[in-house]
């Protein structure tokens, strides 16, 4: 698995937000579109409902993750005259678009599960869905594990959405299989239970996608451990004597990331501007893709409430 991520993801030290986004949203793609294939012609063997409920997984899984593509193109634009904070919150709103199609889809699913438990059917062929589905899985857990690299190395919250829907892709087969098991065994009702559950599992991520995304567009501040992060290296920091009013945000790839030093009132501007410079430097090191502001205020001008550093 690192073989892979390291040799198609990472091809050098240098490859970027940018590429390893797009690079992991084609290969969700391409993913989707060849379990698109492999359910609709295992339903036609089988007609399973739930293996129909994996199938229109599948469905939203290529359809949401083109929409993402095509969104993140734009959301990657450099800032310009009329958006000079970027074009970042393209993410989220296409974040916010897959969350539309799962939770719609969901609703449709639980319906359709009603309907097949008042009147279950005997499978036909279910060796053909085990194969599939099998395959699915193994296919799935793999992109997951792909997708989690990538995070990890961007914090990428469209990526974050489509993992979190593969995830219970992975759930979703497991459940589809153990319900051909069942078949096989004459347990009929088992195919539209598994169903049942499958729905509801799509719509609570759904709604989970959407509180993120929301919360993204309303410029919800950076994680806690990323904001210790921030607080450790300025409250350590040679010739700052305090330092509040700690804002950020994060939009698309870039973080937003605003404070105010305390500095001595005996320093020089030069010298006050260094210390700023030098501390900007260190957490854009620490914080790739990030817009850090910094004003410097005189000790003695300080109110007493914004004395002292950052509480932890």
């Amino acid at each position: 698995m690192n073989f892979i991520f390291k040799n198609f993801f990472l091809k050098n030290k240098t490859t970027n937000y940018n590429t390893l986004v797009v690079r992991i949203t084609y290969c969700a793609i391409l993913v989707s579109f060849i379990l698109l294939i492999l359910k609709i012609i295992a339903w036609e063997y089988t007609r399973s409902i739930s293996m129909l409920a994996s199938f229109i997984d599948s469905l939203i899984d290529i359809t949401s993750s083109t929409i993402n593509l095509l969104i993140l193109y734009y959301s990657l634009q450099p800032a310009d005259f009329q958006h000079s904070f970027g074009h970042g919150k393209a993410e989220s709103l296409s974040a916010l678009t897959q969350s539309v199609f799962i939770c719609g889809t969901a609703i449709i699913l639980f319906i359709h599960s009603i309907k097949y438990y008042s009147h279950p059917i005997h499978l036909i062929h279910p060796t053909i869905g085990i194969i599939v589905i099998i395959f699915s899985f193994f296919s799935t857990l793999l992109l997951v594990m792909l997708q989690k690299k990538v995070i990890k190395q961007t914090n990428s919250q469209s990526t974050h959405a489509n993992m979190l829907h593969y995830q219970s892709d992975i759930l979703i087969n497991s459940a589809v299989l153990f319900a051909f098991i069942c078949n096989i065994y004459n347990i009929n009702t088992a195919d539209p239970l598994i169903t049942l559950c499958i729905s509801i599992l799509i719509f609570v991520n759904g709604i989970k996608i959407v509180y993120k995304s929301i919360q993204s567009l309303l410029d919800h501040s950076l994680p806690d451990y990323e904001k210790k992060i921030i607080m450790n290296l300025v409250n350590s920091w040679p010739k700052v004597l305090g330092a509040h009013e700690l804002k950020t945000r994060q939009s698309g790839p870039t973080r937003f990331i605003q404070l105010h030093l305390v500095l001595d009132d005996k320093l020089s501007l030069l010298e006050a501007h260094a210390i700023a410079e030098e501390i900007e430097l260190e957490l854009g090191k620490k914080f790739p893709h990030s817009e850090i502001l910094i004003h410097q205020d005189p000790y003695s001008i300080v109110p007493k409430h914004n004395q002292g550093f950052f509480q932890n």
